[in-house]
């Protein structure tokens, strides 16, 4: 879909092509399953459940069962370990991603191979299509806060490392770049550099020599992008002193990256004073990202689920910058695109395209918080889901993946022709469960927001949260963990505490209090840099920093994650909100 004449991208002609899928959904999607069919009906797995060569819908919801990473574990495992017959694939997977592993504190291994890597490109090239039809790019850069992962060799040569940092590996991400030209103002060494704070220091210093050009903020997720100016603000004078003399800072120490930036650095004191200028210009660096990089059309990222909680402090770096919410996807697949880019990331919803995966939806007709034990419902298929109802999604794709559970919760807000646009909701398992109480991250975000409230009067914030169902106490209670910007005192944070228990309004959760079956909720304050330390220690595990999303809830066998965050706690309070 690129234009003859050079590899300019016709956006246009994405466009199109997107309406056109998206006007017989139903079609697409049984092209696709026959496609993923036929292409490894003879697997092994497939063979086991006895499909026949049959291709259609019906049979494979009645042969194939819907499963979870855990009942695929065994065959990815042999696949890692060199096996060379056509388990999951007709044809040899010969890379492995690696999940963000946040929630119980190991990554996934998730096969992935080219036509995982056309399927993205299409997105990427669908999602800037219609962004760019709302937001014009010139022929500027990004300023993408983008990181490799460690990649490792598995036990059978296969190549493993996270999603992302396969998907930056590979030549078809930098054509597709090129193609929509918006190359990125860091060299690769950056992006691959070994160290993510020299990479995230170099990332700034490239955005401020390009700040003219630099037409795109944007990261994976919203959390990197506020994670690289709160940095800023810390390095900012040393960022200066760099552009003013034209040498890298003695903080860089890897070769390759010093060599990098070399060929960038010149010695520029008109733009050391603009930038020292605009900077004390500021009040509490409000504005920040349009004041360094003036010909900014956007920030853009993932900025829903889990990524909401950093949208306020986003917005005062952004100033009257717009956020545009990235599309819906998974290691495991895209799955939306956001068509709608001017709407706030809170409101975004995703258009499936269709020939992407093919997909199924559990509805949840009970909802999450529901206490009563039902029979499973029967899975639909993509046309048929129901507007304003939510639904679990299942995801059958092109690298060996049959009926599988992503875990994540979508509410259907609409239809873009024959196509659903889908609101993300939460991942399904991610609940603070102790009694018949159903709370999900979603519960869990409304209540911390609702207890911020009383911070914000005293100018201070939550830098970052997440929460425990402990156990190890009889009642079991729930554990909220705060890192905040500042000070609070005891009665404030008191306060703070009855009022993170009071807004949980979940029945089972308010009736479990009430008779003590769920003791009192405990409100933990951290130390600060402790969500950095976290996010630290999967870096170390070999997970890209800008693939990393705080936990919400920390898994029981999350025991790094759970040491962290108890060695750093520094004051802690119990809720008096039930008596």
């Amino acid at each position: 879909m690129l234009e003859k004449m050079g590899d300019k991208l016709d956006a246009e002609a994405i466009i199109q092509e997107f309406e056109s899928l998206s006007m017989d959904a139903g079609r697409v999607q049984r092209e696709t399953l026959k496609k993923i069919l036929e292409d490894n009906g003879e697997t092994e797995y497939l063979l086991k459940w006895g499909l026949n060569g049959r291709t259609d819908p019906d049979s494979f919801s009645d042969c194939v069962p819907i499963v979870t990473h855990m009942d695929l574990e065994p065959y990815i495992q042999r696949i890692a370990d060199g096996e060379k017959s056509s388990i999951l694939t007709g044809k040899p997977i010969s890379t492995i991603s690696l999940s963000s592993g946040t929630t119980q504190g190991k990554p996934k291994y998730v096969p992935f191979n080219d036509e995982l890597i056309g399927c993205t490109m299409k997105m990427y090239k669908t999602s800037f299509s219609f962004r760019n039809r709302e937001y014009p790019i010139g022929n500027g850069k990004a300023l993408q806060f983008i990181y490799a992962s460690k990649q490792f060799i598995t036990k059978g040569g296969l190549n493993a490392a996270t999603a992302t940092t396969n998907v930056y590996r590979n030549e078809e991400f930098k054509k597709t770049m090129t193609a929509i030209q918006m190359p990125c103002c860091s060299p690769d060494e950056v992006i691959f550099g070994d160290n993510f704070h020299h990479s995230l220091y170099c990332h700034l210093l490239c955005g401020l020599i390009f700040r003219d050009e630099v037409e795109v903020v944007s990261s994976t997720f919203a959390h990197s992008i506020v994670l690289a100016f709160q940095t800023f603000e810390q390095v900012w004078k040393e960022l200066v002193a760099d552009i003013r003399d034209g040498s890298l800072s003695s903080r860089i120490t890897s070769k390759s990256i010093q060599s990098a930036m070399a060929k960038l650095l010149k010695p520029d004191p008109e733009l050391a004073d603009t930038i020292y200028n605009k900077c004390l210009g500021l009040s509490n660096w409000y504005g920040l990202i349009p004041e360094l990089f003036p010909n900014a059309k956007y920030v853009h990222g993932i900025m829903t689920g889990s990524m909401e909680p950093y949208l306020k402090k986003l917005r005062h770096y952004a100033g009257e910058l717009p956020l545009l919410s990235a599309d819906y996807g998974a290691s495991e697949g895209w799955i939306g695109v956001n068509i709608n880019p001017k709407l706030p990331p809170e409101l975004a919803s995703f258009a499936v395209r269709p020939d992407n995966a093919y997909f199924e939806f559990i509805p949840l007709e009970n909802n999450l918080n529901s206490l009563e034990v039902t029979v499973e419902p029967r899975p639909v298929g993509l046309t048929e889901v129901q507007v304003g109802k939510e639904y679990e999604v299942i995801i059958t794709n092109f690298a060996g993946l049959y009926r599988y559970r992503l875990g994540d919760v979508v509410k259907v807000r609409g239809f873009h022709k024959s196509t659903p646009e889908l609101q993300f909701i939460c991942r399904k398992n991610l609940l603070l469960n102790i009694n018949i109480d159903k709370n999900t991250e979603k519960d869990l975000q409304l209540a911390v927001a609702t207890a911020a409230n009383l911070l914000a009067e005293e100018k201070l914030e939550i830098v970052d949260f997440t929460s425990l169902a402990d156990l190890s106490t009889e009642p079991g209670h729930y554990v909220i963990f705060w890192e905040i910007s500042g000070n609070a005192d005891d009665e404030l944070l008191q306060k703070c505490c009855n009022c993170l228990d009071g807004a949980f309004l979940d029945a089972g959760y308010v009736s479990s209090r009430k008779v003590n079956a769920i003791g009192a909720l405990e409100l933990r304050i951290l130390m600060r840099g402790t969500f950095h330390k976290i996010m630290e220690n999967f870096v170390q595990l070999g997970a890209a920093a800008n693939q990393f999303k705080t936990p919400r809830c920390v898994g029981p066998t999350n025991n790094k994650v759970l040491e962290i965050l108890s060695d750093n706690v520094v004051k802690s309070y119990f809720s008096t909100a039930f008596g």
